[in-house]
C-alpha cells in the first residue's frame, strides 16, 4: 500500500480519518472558545491580570489527569464510546461557562472544560486501529494536526461571531454555538464510526489499573515518571493558595496536598500490581518493549504541545497589551500560530514516516530551541509581520514535532496505545501549565527562554536514550494464539 493517502476519499479508513479528526476539532473548539474573547471577559467581570491566569491554568489543569484516566478508559471500552461520550459531556460544560454569573463559576466550568482536552487521546487509538504502520505518521499527523485547527477556527471565528450576536451577551451566545456544534456532532458520531476495520481484533489490556511494563527498570521509571503528573496539579495549588494567588484558603491547600499525593500513592499501588508478575519471571522476548521510549515521548510531548497550549492561551493578550491591538485583530493574528497546524503536523508526520522516528524529532527539536531563542528578543518596537513570521517559524518547528511524537507513540505496544498516548499526553498539559505558570512570574521574554532551554535538554535525551522502532510487536488474541504486527 503507499504511504500516499486520498484526502478526498470519504470511504474505509479515510471516512474514519475525516470523522475522527473534525471531532477533535470541535472538542479543540470548546476547549480554546475562551481565548479570543478573554479580553472581552475581562471586562465583563472586571478581572484581575491574576484572575485572568487562574482561568487560563485552569484550563489546561484537569486534561492532565482525565489523559491517563480516558487513555485506560479508551483501550478497555473502545473510541466510539469514548469520543461521543466526551462531546455530550463538553456541551454542557461549555453552557454552564458561556452563562456563568461570577469569576467562581467561570473558574469552576473552566477547570471542569478541561476534561475536553483528553479526547485527542481517543481519536490517537482509532487511528492506530485503522491505519498500517507505514502510514501512522502522516495520519497520525492530519488527524493531530486538522483537529488541532480548531483552537485557531474559535481564535478567528468566535470574535466576529460574539460581535454579530451584539449586546453585552454576544459572547455567551457565541461560546454556545460551540456547546451545540459539539452536543450534535457527538451523536453523529457514535452513529457512523466503528472501533475496528470489520474482521480486525480491538486488542485490550490483560489488566487495568496501570500500563503493563516488561523489567524491574522500567517499573521504577514508571514510577518516577507519574510524579511530574501529580506535581503539577500540586503546582497548580500552590499557584492558586495563600502564598501565590490567595485564592484557596490555608485549610483548602493543604487537604488538597493531600488528597494528591493519596490519588499518587494508589495510583502506584495500582501499577505495582499490574506489574506483580515481573518480580517472578521473566518476559519473553516476543512482548517486551523499552519504557524509555514512552518516557522521552512523554518530555518531547511536555514541549511540543506544552508549548502549543501555552502560546494558544497568551498570545492573544500579547498582540493587546504588547502592541496595542483591538480584540478582533489580536485574534486574528494569534489564531495564525495554531492554524499552521493544518500543515505542520501532518508535515512532521510524513517526515518522521520518511527519514525515522528519531531523526526527525533530533532536527524539529533543534527548530524548537532556535525558533524559541528568536521569540525571546521581541519587544514592542518590532514590526508586527516580523513577530508573526517568528511565530509561524516557532508553529512549524514545535507542531511538526507533536506529528513526530504521537508518528512513534502508537508503534510501541498496541494493545496500550491508548495508555500510551494519554501519558504523553498528560505530559503535554504538564508543559502547557508549568509554562503558563512561568509566565505568570516572569516576561513574555523570559518565558520563551524557558521554554526554549527545556527543548534542547530534551534534545540532549533523544540524542543519548531514544531508539528506532523496528521489527514488529507481539499480541495475544483472545484464543490465545500470538499475533505478530509490523512497526516499520
Amino acid at each position: 500500500m503507499s504511504r500516499k493517502l486520498n484526502l478526498l476519499s470519504l470511504k474505509g479508513n479515510m471516512r474514519i480519518l475525516h470523522s475522527t479528526w473534525l471531532a477533535f476539532f470541535i472538542s479543540f473548539m470548546v476547549w480554546f472558545n475562551h481565548a479570543p474573547l478573554m479580553a472581552v471577559i475581562r471586562e465583563v467581570f472586571d478581572l484581575s491580570s491574576q484572575e485572568v491566569s487562574v482561568l487560563l491554568i485552569l484550563n489546561v489543569a484537569l486534561t492532565i489527569p482525565a489523559r491517563i484516566v480516558v487513555g485506560m478508559m479508551v483501550d478497555s471500552y473502545g473510541p466510539r464510546r469514548m469520543f461521543s461520550g466526551i462531546l455530550l459531556l463538553s456541551s454542557f460544560l461549555c453552557l454552564f461557562f458561556a452563562w456563568a454569573q461570577t469569576f467562581q463559576q467561570l473558574a469552576l466550568a473552566r477547570f471542569m472544560l478541561g476534561f475536553v482536552g483528553a479526547g485527542f487521546v481517543v481519536g490517537i487509538r482509532m487511528i492506530g486501529e485503522w491505519f498500517p504502520a507505514r502510514q501512522t505518521g502522516i495520519a497520525q499527523g492530519i488527524y493531530g494536526g486538522w483537529g488541532n485547527f480548531g483552537s485557531a477556527a474559535s481564535a478567528m471565528l468566535l470574535p466576529a461571531l460574539a460581535l454579530a450576536f451584539g449586546g453585552e451577551d454576544g459572547w455567551r451566545y457565541a461560546l454556545s454555538v460551540t456547546a451545540a456544534m459539539a452536543f450534535f456532532y457527538g451523536i453523529f458520531f457514535y452513529l457512523t464510526v466503528t472501533d475496528t476495520p470489520k474482521g480486525s481484533t480491538y486488542f485490550k489490556p490483560k489488566k487495568v489499573g496501570g500500563m503493563e511494563v516488561t523489567s524491574k527498570a522500567d517499573l521504577v521509571i514508571y514510577l518516577l515518571m507519574s510524579m511530574p503528573i501529580y506535581g503539577a496539579l500540586a503546582l497548580l495549588i500552590w499557584k492558586l493558595s495563600p502564598t501565590g494567588m490567595a485564592w484557596l484558603t490555608t485549610q483548602t491547600t493543604l487537604i488538597a496536598y493531600v488528597v494528591i499525593a493519596l490519588i499518587y500513592l494508589y495510583q502506584a499501588k495500582q501499577i505495582i500490581k499490574v506489574n506483580k508478575d515481573i518480580f517472578t519471571k521473566d518476559v519473553p522476548d516476543m512482548f517486551r518493549y523499552s519504557f524509555k521510549q514512552v518516557a522521552i515521548l512523554d518530555l518531547a510531548y511536555m514541549v511540543t504541545f506544552g508549548s502549543e497550549l501555552a502560546l494558544v492561551s497568551m498570545l492573544p493578550l500579547l498582540y493587546v497589551d504588547m502592541f496595542g491591538l483591538p480584540p478582533i485583530t489580536a485574534g486574528l493574528l494569534a489564531g495564525i500560530y495554531p492554524v499552521m497546524n493544518l500543515i505542520a503536523r501532518p508535515g512532521g508526520g510524513i517526515f518522521s514516516d520518511k527519514i525515522g522516528r528519531k531523526m526527525s524529532l533530533i532536527t524539529l527539536f533543534t527548530g524548537i530551541a532556535l525558533s524559541f531563542l528568536i521569540l525571546s528578543q521581541i519587544n514592542s518596537s518590532w514590526a508586527i509581520p516580523i513577530v508573526v513570521i517568528c511565530t509561524i517559524f516557532c508553529a512549524l518547528c514545535s507542531q511538526g514535532g507533536s506529528g513526530a511524537v504521537y508518528a512513534m507513540a502508537p508503534l510501541i505496544q498496541r494493545r496500550m496505545t491508548g495508555q500510551i498516548a494519554g501519558m504523553v499526553g498528560a505530559y503535554g498539559n504538564v508543559g502547557g501549565l508549568v509554562f503558563l505558570t512561568v509566565l505568570s512570574f516572569v516576561s513574555p521574554q523570559t518565558f520563551f527562554i524557558v521554554i526554549g532551554s527545556t527543548a534542547a535538554i530534551v534534545l540532549l535525551c533523544m540524542f543519548i536514550f531514544l531508539d528506532e522502532p523496528k521489527g514488529q510487536t507481539a499480541e495475544v488474541l483472545d484464543d490465545g494464539t500470538v499475533q505478530l504486527i509490523d512497526v516499520t
